[in-house]
């Protein structure tokens, strides 16, 4: 079984790599590199950055293709398999179909956990390369613009002293609106300040207007004063400020937590961002549900050839990612929560890939 289970996992192997080439293909072409020919067109944009281009667009493509290329890797690993008639001759032998499918499916989630960690460590920094050097360097575009919640962070010696959220940031008046300011003492909130507004001056401050301020360092005190205006204690232009912003994309999960505790208490909708931080699990997931739709449907009773494995590979696709766009939109609503909307498409393809194994096995 040892020399059985190497074979089918080479098989397997060869053909995740080569769908991974191949639709990473696809995608560069279709998508990344008509935004960089409006880059050449439009801006000028070096050949250097033209590579750096394509180099950080990668990681988040190659994430997307990981479940594409499993459901290759098992439609045409199999589909080989019961072409040349070697499913019949290992049945012969006594060995099932599930114990056949079993290299792929340990292979598989090890692809989906890979993929996890890849879509933790180098996804969200390669985006924000990405985003950086288009805005920046690119389109030579250092003006900034008007964005929604804001964080501003403040940490010393790894323990977080002030935490800033403003509502938005209006690029036209040069305010950050409705803010929300926790000052911190040995991890502890001592003081609360809730503002109107804070407009950045010409004295290169920014100043709060019409604001309150709790104190709560004193144990079971509370005490309250109102404030006309006060200068807020950050030392950011509003330029640095959108600089250090990150888009969800951009984000890991440990900062999509972080980013979604910091918008409930400012009771923001955080719908959203939680279907972005669920769907970092079940995209990478979706390796191995589509190992044990693709390992079944792979068995063909007449030889064939492998553009057949293409076509359903497409087909399944893109059920599935129309699953996907409509679990994610049904979780942005209100009807499921985020956590469980996401989880349809993989759960779908489970049980449909179940069954499939069952009645092969049969």
């Amino acid at each position: 079984m040892r020399i059985l289970d190497k074979y089918i996992l080479k098989e397997t192997i060869m053909t995740f790599l080569f769908g991974v080439c191949a639709f990473s293909a696809v995608f560069l072409g279709s998508g990344t590199l008509l935004r960089i020919a409006q880059y050449i067109t439009q801006y000028g944009a070096s050949f250097s950055a033209i590579v750096r281009l394509i180099i950080y667009s990668l990681p988040g493509i190659i994430v997307w293709t990981f479940p594409m290329s499993m459901l290759l890797a098992a439609l045409l690993t199999f589909g080989r398999l019961s072409g040349n008639s070697e499913i019949i001759a290992m049945r012969a032998c006594g060995i099932s179909f599930k114990r056949l499918v079993t290299p792929v499916i340990v292979f598989s989630l090890g692809v989906s956990i890979f993929s996890i960690g890849f879509n933790e460590y180098v996804v969200p920094a390669s985006n924000q390369a990405y985003a950086d050097l288009v805005r920046y360097e690119i389109q030579g575009n250092t003006t900034p613009e008007s964005q929604d919640h804001i964080i501003i962070k403040q940490i010393q010696d790894g323990n977080i002293q002030r935490l800033v959220y403003a509502r938005r940031y209006d690029a036209e008046t040069g305010r950050l609106d409705n803010l929300s300011i926790q000052e911190f003492e040995k991890n502890k909130m001592v003081r609360v300040e809730n503002a109107e507004y804070a407009q950045w001056d010409t004295d290169d401050n920014w100043v709060m207007y019409n604001g309150v301020l709790y104190d709560l360092s004193q144990p079971d005190t509370e005490r309250m004063m109102k404030f006309d205006s006060q200068v807020l204690p950050i030392n950011q232009n509003p330029n640095q400020i959108i600089r250090s912003q990150k888009k969800p994309d951009e984000m890991s999960i440990k900062e999509l937590k972080e980013q979604i505790d910091i918008m409930k208490s400012q009771y923001v909708d955080t719908r959203k961002i939680e279907t972005e931080l669920y769907q970092r699990f079940t995209v990478p997931m979706a390796s191995l549900m589509f190992a044990l739709i693709g390992a079944p449907l792979g068995i063909q009773p007449n030889r064939s050839s492998s553009s057949i494995g293409f076509g359903i590979s497409i087909i399944i696709i893109f059920i599935y990612y129309t699953l996907m766009t409509l679990a994610g939109a049904i979780g942005q609503s209100s009807f499921i929560p985020p956590a469980i909307a996401v989880w349809i498409p993989n759960i779908v393809t489970l049980i449909v890939g179940c069954y499939l194994i069952r009645k092969e096995s049969k």
